[in-house]
């Protein structure tokens, strides 16, 4: 493989039901500033249907141009329709990095594009750089359950890949000023390409709330002892404008649903407040909140290690603490 051949940093702008994800946007702001320190051009990957709109929006989002295949066999995600359509593109145009969402689709898609393309994939990146000598992306991942960040390189193969998690990276301010190119194009593919067939779509958690998008996260964990529990931090939630959220923990118990999970197996979140309420703070759990401006714990163990990367620790029963503070609360709005 001729390396030098591949240029460009593309971005898969994952849409689903011609909504795109917020990831999409965070990545193309990270890839902004990957392709600026290479000096390349910024590609988002669009694959769908009837979804012009979208491919405008991504240029105001910092990409430098826009490829966008569409066919009604790509309207809904299948792993065999996006990997031929992206790996034809891929061999034809030869971007030396991509980055995918960690997502549902993001998770099965990466590893299959790698895999047709022999190439590598670093998975669930919380940094990524680029090394000043030889170019080669550095994609920093947790190791050893959280214990360590290794920092990977993909040398010899191209494109270097990697997929990132939502929320890890910040989107850049919607500029709709920002031209550039788009090149809508008829996809190369046939339904004798897919070997499955979307009857139908079924969202198993319609009124879940996206907490990746909330500003303000009352959490419990397993120190909250039932699943009755959360009554009371929804009430918090309510009067804060918020949402519910949980742990590993809650979720395995089956007290809140898995779409409210906040971990390395859940979702990064960065709200302006995270309350936590009966999470001692596994390393998984804090990788995904520790970046909240500000932090509440409440806890009965003094010693949580939640209570170390909390702005504010209070020691003891949540149940008679957080009414306390909602109590406060509307004292404050009378």
């Amino acid at each position: 493989m001729n390396i030098s051949e591949y240029k460009g940093v593309w971005v898969f702008a994952e849409q689903r039901d011609g909504n795109l994800q917020k990831v999409s946007l965070e990545l193309l702001g990270k890839g902004r500033d990957l392709a600026d320190k290479l000096g390349v051009e910024l590609t988002a990957l669009l694959l769908g249907n009837d979804i012009d709109n979208i491919a405008k929006e991504l240029l105001a989002y910092g990409a430098d141009k826009v490829i966008y295949a569409e066919s009604p066999l790509l309207k809904h995600f299948t792993t065999d329709g996006y990997t031929k359509v992206i790996c034809d593109l891929i061999n034809e145009v030869k971007p030396e990095a991509m980055l995918v969402g960690a997502t549902f689709i993001g998770r099965d898609l990466g590893p299959r594009v790698a895999a047709r393309l022999a190439t590598g994939l670093t998975a669930d990146c919380t940094s990524l750089d680029i090394d000043s000598e030889n170019k080669n992306l550095l994609m920093t991942r947790p190791a050893f359950g959280g214990n360590l960040m290794a920092t990977i390189v993909c040398g010899d193969h191209r494109p270097q890949m990697s997929t990132v998690r939502p929320g890890v990276f910040e989107k850049l301010v919607k500029d709709e000023s920002r031209t550039g190119t788009i090149q809508k194009i008829a996809a190369k593919i046939t339904a004798e390409d897919i070997r499955t067939r979307t009857i139908d779509v079924v969202k198993a958690c319609k009124d879940c709330m996206d907490i990746g998008e909330a500003k303000v996260i009352v959490s419990g964990g397993r120190g909250l002892g039932s699943k009755e529990g959360f009554e009371l931090l929804k009430e918090a939630a309510d009067i804060l404008g918020g949402t519910i959220a949980g742990s590993r923990a809650a979720i395995d118990n089956g007290w809140l649903d898995k779409a409210y999970q906040v971990g390395q197996t859940g979702k990064t979140v960065r709200p302006n407040l995270y309350i936590a309420c009966g999470i001692s703070g596994a390393i998984q759990h804090l990788a995904g909140m520790q970046d909240s401006d500000y932090i509440i714990a409440v806890n009965k163990d003094a010693d949580a290690p939640i209570m170390k990367v909390a702005d504010l620790a209070l020691v003891g029963d949540y149940r008679k603490i957080l009414p306390e503070i909602v109590s406060e609360i509307r004292a404050m709005d009378k």
